[in-house]
């Protein structure tokens, strides 16, 4: 295993962050009415963001999406503060304006999500661009699920980061369904890694659910991007657990199987690091008890911080709009 023992850790507690984080917003969404923004959960996905994430400096940007809890996490963003925000809190990390689907951290590296679909991609290549100018040897990732590739801007963005060979990569978590149609039935060519080849770049199929191959595939396309070889394209195939928006699983909906879900929880990227770690002894039963108490004190934390603080103040309303 050529990824060091305290690395593994890492990328572990980590995708429990998320995890023990989005589960409780879920139960709070569905026991309470103090979070009153749309929210997307991205429990299952936790293997991407972190994989990803985890092999960027904290100059890099990452540009997020309507589900942009996992990225703001492992891209080390406050945790206090996410919590906040959907509570819409003027301590939020947006000061409560943007809620779920508009979180930003720009001291981290993320300088903003957006809610329409492939609406940061574009945006992702601007920044890189940015940085190719500058001569700075930082890039940019651009997260997006698997509905973007309808897009036209998708495929202008990648035709215009190859052509310029600008230092971005893009990363589709491709988890089969677009908003609530499954992805093939809205796109003729599933394969989405393979539109790289029109655009002569590299393009990539990753297991999503399998933390240590997204670190490692996204860790060749990163240093190749930031030494200049210009984009890749990295498709991660990976599954939502809960419904497109809010704490529900859509079985009642009859969008999907019953049997698909428990297939694809049966796959859980979390319980599958976990299970490696504790079978190479890189970590010990009572360590992952003490990383799971840790979190979840710090989830506990986080939520009794975004009730104790206030709102915004209704002077402020125009403060922070751009204007012409």
């Amino acid at each position: 295993m050529d990824i060091l023992p305290d690395k593994l850790r890492l990328l572990y507690e980590s995708m429990l962050r998320i995890r023990l984080f989005e589960e409780r917003v879920a139960e709070l969404l569905a026991n309470e009415t103090e979070i009153k923004c749309p929210t997307h959960l991205y429990i299952g996905q936790e293997a991407v963001a972190v994989g990803v994430c985890a092999n960027l400096r904290k100059d890099d940007y990452v540009f997020s999406t309507h589900r942009s809890h996992g990225h703001y996490l492992a891209k080390g963003g406050d945790l206090k503060a996410l919590m906040a925000e959907l509570y819409g809190k003027a301590t939020g990390c947006s000061k409560g304006r943007g809620g779920s689907m508009h979180l930003t951290s720009p001291d981290v590296g993320l300088p903003g999500s957006s809610a329409i679909v492939a609406g940061t991609i574009p945006i992702a290549v601007g920044a890189a661009m940015a940085f190719k100018l500058q001569k700075k040897d930082t890039i940019s990732v651009a997260f997006f699920g698997d509905g973007a590739a309808n897009e036209g801007v998708f495929y202008e963005s990648l035709n215009l980061a190859s052509l310029r060979k600008l230092p971005v990569v893009f990363v589709c978590e491709n988890n089969l369904y677009s908003t609530h149609m499954p992805i093939s039935a809205c796109l003729m060519d599933t394969n989405i890694y393979k539109k790289a080849e029109s655009f002569a770049m590299p393009g990539i199929r990753v297991d999503g659910n399998n933390v240590l191959e997204v670190f490692k595939i996204a860790k060749e396309a990163i240093e190749n991007t930031r030494s200049g070889g210009g984009p890749t394209l990295l498709e991660c195939m990976t599954y939502r657990w809960r419904g497109h928006v809010g704490p529900n699983f859509d079985i009642d909906k009859g969008l999907r199987s019953k049997e698909e879900l428990d297939y694809w929880m049966n796959r859980c990227p979390i319980n599958a690091l976990e299970e490696l770690l504790l079978n190479h002894s890189i970590m010990s039963e009572l360590e992952k008890m003490q990383i799971y108490e840790s979190v979840e004190k710090e989830v506990e934390e986080a939520i009794a911080f975004a009730k104790e603080s206030p709102y915004p103040n209704q002077s402020e309303l125009l403060s922070n709009v751009f204007k012409t």
